[in-house]
């Protein structure tokens, strides 16, 4: 495991993060669940996930949706190269749109890529697509910088976050 912790973890905190890496499980009390997997309580795991969150090492818990069967195949990252100092201001005008899924800051790597503002924009139908992002740079006065707009040709693979500690990989080699 390459990860560096500022608090105090131990294998049990190990061992929920490596529990929860492929999902929770799909019952309306997931954690008492994992719980009886880990032979502890709901209350101790509840206490775990706060206590990992607010040191930051879960920055949160999220949906990995499947878009695409669900018939949304026009789907749209739209990058924009914003002055760092209005990216903030300009991220939380992109995500007062409700069409918006996804929007994120990232570094920009020049002389490459000069974006530095993402979003994501999934729908079923191109053209629409295209005129949810037309309103967006209008109302989210993002007319004026650099923007370029990338429609998915395919779709890879989704997970989330991976815990899967060296031990288990070396336990499963042959």
């Amino acid at each position: 495991m390459n990860m560096h912790f500022d608090i105090k973890t131990d294998t049990l905190d190990l061992a929920l993060l490596e529990a929860i890496q492929d999902g929770l499980p799909l019952t309306s009390k997931p954690f008492a669940v994992i719980a009886k997997q880990l032979l502890i309580t709901e209350d101790e795991i509840i206490s775990r996930f706060e206590r990992l969150q607010n040191a930051g090492i879960i920055k949160r818990f999220g949906l990995v949706l499947q878009h695409r069967p669900l018939g949304f195949r026009a789907n749209a990252m739209v990058v924009w190269d914003v002055p760092d100092e209005e990216v903030n201001a300009a991220a939380e005008r992109i995500t007062a749109h409700d069409f918006v899924t996804l929007c994120y800051c990232r570094a920009r790597r020049a002389p490459v890529w000069q974006y530095n503002l993402y979003c994501m924009i999934h729908g079923r139908e191109r053209q629409i697509v295209e005129g949810q992002i037309a309103e967006l740079k209008r109302s989210a006065d993002l007319i004026r910088y650099p923007t370029t707009t990338l429609f998915s040709t395919r779709r890879f693979k989704q997970t989330g976050a991976r815990f899967s500690s060296s031990t288990k990989r070396m336990k499963s080699a042959p």
